[in-house]
């Protein structure tokens, strides 16, 4: 299987690109609903991040994740210490998803994640990298209307990720949402349609 990566920052779109792409029939494995899971009650992980993090993280004993993503946005340890406790357990997963998928028949697969390619290399099981870009003010305002986030807050979040402008030299394509619906998803289908074309063996 051809495992392609479909990455953005917070509040770029990725995940209205990662729709198209299913409607355009390849399937998307979404890491970030993953780590979702894997803190959730009874996830993968959920008692060691209650240990690390404590009371301060939870609302009637379940991980909060607005809670959760205040203290590890604006604390470099705090988050270096969720990635470390998360990220093992999303790879595993993603791995078993793509697992399923070949079983199914499919040859390409494309993973949806925020923090693909952080350290300033692809992950070397990708195939090939999608980047979604966005300027910061259309990503603020989109922040704002999506998760009812300040404007200091959104700006907190954003600059925890690596600045996607950064990756544009690892991708090997870059998609420009800051237009139109339509203009977005002309870019995906010409990227699904060389994706379908790559898993023909063309």
């Amino acid at each position: 299987m051809k495992l392609y990566g479909l990455t953005g920052g917070i509040g770029s779109g990725k995940s209205e690109a990662a729709r198209r792409f299913r409607e355009r029939g390849i399937p998307v494995i979404d890491a970030d609903k993953i780590g979702h899971e894997v803190i959730a009650p009874g996830g993968a992980v959920e008692a060691e991040v209650k240990a690390a993090f404590g009371d301060a993280i939870l609302t009637g004993g379940k991980i909060d994740r607005e809670k959760l993503g205040r203290v590890a946005f604006n604390d470099a340890a705090a988050r270096r210490t969720l990635n470390q406790l998360v990220h093992p357990v999303i790879i595993g997963e993603v791995a078993r998803h793509c697992a399923g998928l070949s079983q199914q028949g499919h040859d390409i697969a494309l993973v949806e994640a925020a923090l693909l390619s952080e350290h300033g290399q692809r992950e070397p099981w990708l195939t090939g990298l999608i980047l979604i870009i966005c300027g910061e003010p259309e990503r603020i305002r989109r922040l704002g209307l999506q998760r009812s986030l300040r404007p200091e807050e959104a700006q907190a979040r954003m600059a925890a990720q690596r600045d996607p402008g950064e990756k544009v030299a690892l991708a090997d394509w870059v998609i420009e949402n800051d237009g139109s619906l339509e203009h977005l998803y002309a870019q995906v289908d010409g990227v699904a349609e060389v994706l379908h074309g790559k898993a023909g063996g063309s």
